[in-house]
C-alpha cells in the first residue's frame, strides 16, 4: 500500500491543551474546598492534643499526687521536674508517647497554667493568630471549653 499515510501514536498539541484546561477547571473547583478544610483540621488537631495532655496530666497526678505547676509546665510530662515540688513517683519515660511537647498546629507553644482559673489546670492554644482572643480560626482553644 504505497501512498497510504500512517498516523504516529502520541498526543497532538490541541489534545494536550484540552487536558490542561480540564485540569485547571478541576483545580479551580476543588482547591478552595480543600484549602478551607486545613484550618478546620488544625482546630481539631489542637483539641486532640489538649485532650492527650489532659490524659497525661491525670496519669501524672495519679503517680505523684499533684499536677505540675505552671513553672514546671507541660515539660513535666516528658522530663522529671527539677524545680518546685519534685515528683517522687515520676514515671520513667514520661507520660507522653512522643517524648516531647508538641507545638500547637500553628507552630506556637501551648499555654499551661496550674492551678488554673477554670479548674486544676488550664491548657490554651491561641489559635491561628497566636494571640489571646479572636474569632473564627483565630479563636482560642481552651481545655475547659472542649466538648
Amino acid at each position: 500500500m504505497s501512498g497510504a499515510h500512517t498516523r504516529e501514536a502520541g498526543f497532538t498539541l490541541i489534545e494536550l491543551m484540552v487536558v490542561i484546561v480540564i485540569l485547571g477547571i478541576l483545580t479551580a473547583i476543588i482547591a478552595p474546598r480543600i484549602i478551607g478544610r486545613t484550618d478546620e483540621a488544625k482546630v481539631t488537631e489542637a483539641k486532640v492534643q489538649i485532650k492527650n495532655f489532659e490524659t497525661a496530666l491525670k496519669l501524672y497526678k495519679l503517680d505523684n499526687g499533684t499536677y505540675p505547676t505552671t513553672e514546671q509546665g507541660l515539660e513535666a510530662l516528658v522530663a522529671k521536674p527539677t524545680t518546685g515540688i519534685i515528683p517522687k513517683n515520676w514515671r520513667e519515660g514520661g507520660y507522653l508517647e512522643t517524648k516531647k511537647i508538641p507545638l500547637d498546629p500553628w507552630g506556637n507553644p501551648y499555654v499551661y497554667i496550674s492551678p488554673g482559673l477554670h479548674g486544676d489546670y488550664d491548657i490554651i492554644s491561641y489559635g491561628a493568630d497566636g494571640v489571646r482572643g479572636g474569632e473564627g480560626f483565630d479563636k482560642d482553644i481552651e481545655s475547659w471549653a472542649i466538648e
